[in-house]
């Protein structure tokens, strides 16, 4: 996706404009994310944790709240975009620590 807006399609001079409609998009918030796949999907799965203090509770209580599938494709496609936003947010605020 280049800064104006628009996607390459993959062929050098084919650059198509993309209309995003916002009309019925719904915001959610996640903090928990789990993901599964097959030979034909990539199942994303969003929730929210619930569990106020882990050291005091037997159980880890989430509240899933969207299912996304996706083509192997989409999924790596995903991947490579999240991977740069990633990047690009290390680069501007530091290292992201999954240990933490």
């Amino acid at each position: 996706m280049s800064e104006t807006g628009q996607a390459n399609t993959g062929a050098p001079d084919q650059v198509r404009a993309i209309a995003w409609r916002e009309e019925s998009m719904a915001t959610q918030f996640a903090n928990v994310v789990n993901v599964q796949g097959t030979r034909e999907q990539v199942d994303l799965f969003f929730g929210t944790n619930r569990t106020w203090n882990v050291a005091e509770t037997e159980n880890v209580v989430v509240d899933l709240s969207n299912r996304i599938i996706l083509t192997p494709l989409a999924a790596k496609r995903l991947h490579a975009v999240l991977g740069g936003v990633l990047a690009e947010y290390e680069n501007r605020h530091g290292r992201l620590d999954l240990e933490a």
